[in-house]
């Protein structure tokens, strides 16, 4: 059990030995249950040593030292040194700004057209952050209600764990809770729209992706779905609970329809209005809320009410799901209950949908808005209806990246943005590029007939662009899902801040737009337009030390800076450290995301590595009954004899789960062209090792890739010639030095020396 040191008004509790707890209440009235933010306190024994000393209490362990006067908490009266960083707390009111905390993240982006201050995160760039739970609504697990506290005490967590972010995030993890595992479906591409479609128009939008052959996985159907267009006696048509037959006469034929596609379907909801007199269920509810029906009062929506929650998800929501509904959009904007005593409303929501789900053994998912510390235990985090401008691009990926601060990885944006600003296909494919290489993938807008997003409406060559770049995102499912399971058990979000990894490099906390994807690539999203004359845009990345290959370009690059990357319209840079590998799923326009039955592993040549992969059945709670599968790749890289041995080792674990045998085809990148072997019926059960022979490991070639900038600029043909007949005829020193004495843009220069990065 964790140590206590508690006097007549405060109680100061030891976790781990950089995690404390600190409470003060005039009255000692100190809170030993859970909130919605902690609902745990269970930690192993922790050394820690307790004196007194000048008048103080003092509190040791390894790595802190606490000194307290025993008063009410102050600045001069309580502080928390970190031992071995070199940095000291002295308690504040300003818990927001403790410690140049690094920040966590927000309630909503709605209506923002790009940034705004974010709430903040356990993390600080002098090693240490508070988190403030006095204001959480107390957590009664054996009921499973929420309440809020009666009086307003202190109660903040310390969190001291230096440039330890990882294991910062465990013990977080711990007190608040894990992430939960979520489906695999939710990693596909999700088409989304704010728009009043009919079974018909809804229909011919999956055909036509099936004819794009572009790979779909989840169906969002926004309001419309229900009936809106309501009595005025009623109120208005936002909450909605019967299907529109107008729209939909036979919706369980429809969602027939998208499950034989392999789809999964999520309806929204703005549940706000309760359930009203013309909705088809309202005659059940009423009845068990003793509602007289011949009133036509409305069942006000009150989720704190333990038999209307009941009603609402025996009548509604279950029956619903029965008939091909996998999830829900809970939409929630209405504020936060009708009573100062109400408990947020979207904290109950987000619970007991994921709580329903839960306790019928289907792996649970929900879709909806942050609710504050704790939220990530019920995934997927809806971010609101932004505006469309490269403003809102630009801070999605800080955004994503910096929530990892606060535990919460798995948001998902309206890909392009959701309204007003303006159309800019270049823009829309920026967006797509990090959609794909962010948590979700859901491509959304409003109804303006000019916010169209359909990839069949979209110019060339933006066209070919998006079609890429969502085929990719279904290529990655096997990774993801392994990263998301990485996530559940090993507390590591799939999306990091540079500084997770290289804390040790001051430029980690300057590359916003840089972050970890999973354990094996970097990304630099490109939120900023073409140039011009070059046609390229660009990104400021650091390229941590060793040897990096691009996954798209496969341009290679020495480690150990930071430089703009610049890539054209069709990419974006997407690094693999040498002995990294890569699981993909073969290049399909097919619907869904099942367990493939045949696999490519990209290679980054240049050094030893390894990756396991993790199946399940992808929907079930089985996992948690070790109903899984794993498959260990490792590659052996030998300089000397020039070889590359890639081992495919037996898979291990549930294989009824995964295909009996495999197909393979495996590529190198980083030695020379890309290489790929191909080995068909690899029985899974036995696994195989694939050598490569002649491995030289090459660099880039820097004539050809600069002949592409070249080609590609739209500069004069004079100077093209120029630097092309120098490159062509110099070594590489000699004509990066002509280079920069000639009279040519920086960013031409800059660009072509990027191509040389692997050698300098």
């Amino acid at each position: 059990m964790s140590k206590v040191i508690s006097g007549d008004k405060y109680r100061i509790t030891v976790l781990t030995d950089r995690l404390l707890r600190f409470e003060y209440s005039d009255e000692g009235r100190l809170e030993d249950g859970l909130t919605k933010t902690v609902i745990n306190r269970d930690f192993p024994d922790v050394d820690s040593y307790v004196r007194r000393e000048n008048g103080l209490l003092i509190i040791e362990t390894d790595e802190l030292l606490v000194k307290y006067d025993e008063k009410p908490f102050t600045s001069n009266g309580l502080s928390v040194e970190l031992k071995n960083f070199g940095t000291c707390y002295h308690y504040s009111f300003e818990y927001n700004n403790s410690g140049r905390n690094l920040g966590g993240t927000v309630r909503t982006l709605d209506t923002i057209d790009g940034g705004l201050p974010l709430g903040p995160g356990i993390f600080g760039r002098e090693g240490y952050a508070v988190l403030y739970d006095g204001d959480s609504p107390l957590y009664d697990r054996e009921l499973d209600l929420f309440f809020n506290r009666k009086e307003a005490v202190t109660d903040f967590y310390f969190f001291g764990y230096g440039r330890d972010y990882y294991g910062g995030l465990r013990d977080f993890y711990k007190l608040s809770g894990q992430v939960p595992l979520i489906p695999r479906y939710a990693l596909g591409n999700w088409w989304s729209r704010y728009y009043k479609y009919s079974e018909d128009s809804y229909r011919k939008v999956v055909d036509k992706f099936k004819e794009e052959e572009i790979p779909l996985s989840v169906a969002v159907i926004d309001m419309d779905w229900h009936l809106t267009e309501v009595d005025p006696k009623y109120g208005s048509g936002w909450t909605g609970y019967t299907w529109d037959k107008k729209l939909f006469p036979d919706y369980k034929r429809f969602l027939k329809y998208l499950k034989d596609n392999k789809l999964a379907t999520t309806l929204n909801l703005h549940p706000a209005d309760g359930v009203r007199a013309f909705e088809d269920q309202y005659s059940a509810v009423a009845g068990r809320m003793g509602v007289d029906t011949d009133s036509e009062e409305p069942v006000e929506f009150d989720f704190g009410d333990e038999k209307f929650r009941d009603a609402y998800f025996e009548e509604i929501m279950q029956p619903y799901e029965r008939d091909g509904v996998d999830f829900w959009w809970i939409d929630w904007q209405q504020g936060f209950g009708r009573k100062a005593s109400d408990v947020d409303p979207l904290i109950l929501l987000n619970h007991y949908h994921y709580r329903d789900q839960e306790k019928r053994n289907k792996r649970p998912m929900i879709f909806s808005r942050y609710a504050g510390p704790g939220s990530h235990r019920y995934p997927i985090g809806f971010s609101g209806d932004t505006v469309c401008s490269w403003k809102s691009l630009e801070f999605q990926p800080y955004f994503t990246s910096t929530s990892s601060n606060i535990g919460y990885g798995w948001w998902s944006h309206d890909i392009g943005g959701h309204m007003m600003g303006d159309k800019d296909n270049e823009r829309l494919i920026r967006w797509i590029q990090y959609g794909v290489f962010s948590p979700i993938m859901r491509l959304h807008s409003s109804a303006s007939p000019f916010l169209n997003k359909e990839p069949w409406v979209i110019d060339e060559p933006y066209h070919s662009a998006m079609k890429k770049f969502m085929r990719l995102r279904h290529r990655l499912v096997p990774y993801l899902y392994t990263e998301n399971y990485r996530a559940y058990s090993e507390g590591k979000p799939l999306i990091r801040p540079m500084y997770y990894d290289f804390s040790d490099n001051e430029e980690s906390y300057n590359v916003p737009n840089e972050y970890g994807f999973g354990d094996a690539l970097f990304v630099g999203a490109i939120t900023k337009p073409l140039d011009n004359k070059l046609k390229l845009s660009f990104v400021n990345m650091i390229i941590p030390h060793g040897r990096y290959v691009d996954l798209l370009s496969g341009r290679v690059y020495s480690g150990g800076k930071k430089r703009k990357l610049y890539r054209g319209i069709s990419e974006i840079p997407v690094l693999m450290a040498a002995g990294t590998i890569l699981p993909l799923a073969p290049d399909s326009g097919e619907n869904g995301c099942d367990c493939p039955d045949k696999l490519e592993l990209i290679v980054a040549a240049g050094a030893d590595g390894s990756y396991t992969l993790y199946e399940d059945d992808g929907y079930s709670t089985d996992y948690k009954n070790c109903k899984f599968a794993t498959t260990a790749f490792e590659c052996r890289f030998d300089a000397g004899e020039g070889t590359i041995d890639v081992v495919i080792k037996p898979s291990e674990g549930d294989l009824s789960l995964i295909p009996a045998k495999r197909d393979y085809d495996i590529t190198l990148l980083g030695a020379g062209e890309r290489r790929t072997l191909t080995v068909k019926g690899v029985k899974t059960s036995e696994g195989i090792t694939v050598s490569f022979d002649n491995v030289s490991l090459t660099g880039n070639d820097h004539v050809k890739e600069v002949y592409g900038i070249l080609e590609r600029a739209e500069i004069e043909i004079v100077t093209k010639d120029k630097i092309y007949n120098a490159v062509s005829t110099m070594d590489a020193d000699a004509f990066l030095k002509w280079l920069q004495q000639g009279d040519f843009s920086e960013n031409l220069k800059d660009a072509i020396t990027e191509v040389f990065e692997d050698i300098l």
